[in-house]
């Protein structure tokens, strides 16, 4: 365990960390116009972070003790081709569906 007060140092000092990392953007950049091929890339954060979180959980997920689970693979693939064809939001849902479904379905057989 952590010992207290490096506990709230630690957190301290990510807060500090996490404020200046949006304030690059916030604060100096707020006011001024972005170059177009900056604003190119930005564009695409928002699509590789929900991956990155996602992944993890599908592939080493913690409710199996890290083992694959070949229920989760296939509700990932589900929600990854609803939300080529669909939206983000139909992905999601489509996901959670073929999830439970999966798993209702083993459970039964």
């Amino acid at each position: 365990m952590i010992d207290t007060g490096d506990f709230w140092l630690l957190t301290i000092l990510l807060g500090i960390g996490t404020f200046l990392i949006r304030f690059s953007f916030l604060g100096f950049l707020g006011g001024r116009e972005l170059p177009d091929w900056l604003l190119l890339h930005l564009r695409y954060v928002g699509i590789s972070v929900f991956p990155a979180l996602v992944t993890p959980m599908l592939l080493w997920p913690a409710a199996t003790g890290g083992q694959t689970d070949w229920i989760r693979v296939a509700a990932g693939a589900i929600a990854f081709a609803a939300g080529m064809k669909i939206s983000v939001i139909g992905a999601i849902l489509a996901g959670m569906g073929a999830f439970y479904g999966l798993r209702l379905l083993e459970t039964l057989l």
